[in-house]
């Protein structure tokens, strides 16, 4: 049998050996390789969260009576990032607004007051080693960006509040063999100036400070070093932020007290060690202990620290249980506080205390809660039911760290209260997740004494619920 043969291909062979055509296949080479780069090279990502909670107490007891709150609440971001050669480049633009906080119409006046539209992330990372370094990654990223290390106890990206959290800052990489170091600066300032450095602390955009403490710091610096070892992860932080100076002059008639900004900072200093290890193959322990000395941001001198420690021991394959404690110092409530008398408080700095210290964020989030600490033990459970199901209950034992006054020369019962808080997440798709969390305390009498939450005829019984659409597609994934 004869072969079949193509005519055309017979009578016009091609002849990879010449110039032409070698520069012709090159070229189709290169152009389907350079479609796949620039994929690689360009990020672009989104996220639209919908929250509807039902508050009826959360954050602070309510008094008897009053109605539960009902409400939505919308983050949307739009993530962009572009990769080149030792260089990376990240922008996360976001709005976030309450349902119906605008008018239908369009409404200037309105939309500015709310202004729920911000820069969330912008920064840009450039790498100081080339490909043929033996380090893994040298870099300096600089710009608006997450500051988050650990379990985020004391510097995390906040991410259950819808804004977020986010730090102007640089910060220098560093990563090798397991080993990871960083080294970050910030400098605040109101506006651009052309002399003097004096800094109010505020930024009517997203609120000032964290914890409820009302400022921003000035500035910060910081050192982290962590290493991976056999038996789990170990890391140690040194963090300063710096408070702007003021004094407060008392002048007119009726006398008016005002907080004058002068020159200078108080420093605080939060210097800790943290760790993730596997006792054995179902049990875990995480722990953490940090110190905090210094000033606190009105000039008193500080000597305060934190202890944690959680268990999780896994029992079968779907079920994890475990106990902890958090233990976060405070002062002694029967002592007349004075400018020279220590602050023995606490304040997990930059953290994510949504995470820890109960849903129903009582205590070290934007509403404050007293001065004398926090001791909370819990107990966590979590049961994986499917890949994509999964509940979670949390029961907490919240009491005083310190002496509570009682405002007549008396003490009161240090117990604040019993938190349990139920969660299940779903996940629909890859990109699509519903979750949903309902939060029941039994506070007691001390909770809404003057001296913690200062509410009078309290309700004592508060919940609070809610269910979370979050969609995060990747917009030039294949479909």
């Amino acid at each position: 049998m004869s072969k079949l043969t193509n005519p055309i291909l017979k009578n016009h062979k091609i002849n990879f050996s010449s110039k032409l055509s070698k520069s012709i296949l090159l070229g189709f080479v290169f152009t389907i390789l350079g479609s796949y780069e620039a994929k690689a090279q360009f990020t672009l990502t989104g996220q639209l969260r919908d929250r509807v909670e039902m508050r009826a107490g959360q954050g602070t007891l309510q008094q008897e009576g009053d109605k539960a709150a009902l409400f939505t609440s919308q983050r949307t971001r739009l993530n962009a990032g572009y990769s080149g050669y030792r260089f990376k480049i990240f922008t996360a633009v976001q709005d976030v607004r309450v349902w119906g906080q605008d008018a239908s119409s369009i409404n200037r006046t309105t939309t500015e007051a709310n202004n729920g539209i911000l820069l969330h992330e912008a920064w840009a990372e450039i790498f100081l080693n080339d490909t043929v370094s033996t380090i893994q990654n040298l870099s300096i990223k600089a710009g608006r960006q997450e500051i988050s290390y650990d379990d985020q106890k004391v510097l995390g990206s906040l991410d259950w509040l819808q804004q977020g959290r986010r730090h102007d800052a640089i910060v220098f990489k560093f990563a090798n063999k397991g080993w990871i170091a960083d080294v970050g600066a910030a400098f605040n300032q109101n506006k651009e100036n052309n002399a003097g450095t004096v800094y109010n602390g505020t930024n009517p955009a997203y609120g000032a400070g964290t914890n409820g403490i009302g400022t921003m710091y000035k500035s910060f610096q910081y050192a982290y070093v962590g290493k991976k070892f056999f038996f789990g992860d170990l890391s140690f932080l040194f963090f300063k932020d710096d408070f702007n100076k003021y004094t407060l002059v008392t002048a007119g008639t009726p006398a008016v007290t005002t907080k004058v900004n002068g020159t200078g900072v108080w420093s605080r200093n939060t210097t800790g060690v943290y760790f993730n290890t596997n006792v054995t193959r179902k049990l875990n322990l995480m722990g953490s202990y940090y110190y905090q000395g210094g000033k606190n941001k009105d000039g008193r001198s500080l000597n305060a620290n934190l202890f944690s420690i959680t268990s999780t021991l896994q029992v079968g394959r779907k079920l994890f249980i475990g106990p902890g404690v958090d233990f976060l110092s405070g002062d002694d409530g029967t002592k007349t506080v004075t400018a020279d008398s220590k602050d023995n408080r606490f304040d997990p700095l930059y953290g994510t205390p949504h995470k820890f210290w109960g849903s129903m964020d009582y205590f070290y989030a934007a509403n404050g809660f007293g001065k004398q600490g926090l001791l909370d033990y819990f107990f966590k459970i979590k049961y994986n039911a499917k890949d994509n199901l999964s509940f979670a209950l949390d029961i907490h034992g919240f009491e005083s760290a310190n002496t509570l006054s009682n405002g007549a020369g008396g003490k009161l019962n240090s117990y604040l209260g019993t938190e349990l808080d139920l969660l299940v997440k779903y996940n629909l798709t890859k990109i699509i997740n519903i979750e949903a969390g309902y939060s029941f305390m039994k506070a007691t009498n001390s909770m809404a004494s003057a001296a913690v939450k200062n509410v009078a005829n309290a309700d004592l019984s508060p919940q609070f619920a809610y269910v979370m659409l979050n969609i995060k597609p990747n917009f030039l994934a294949k479909k």
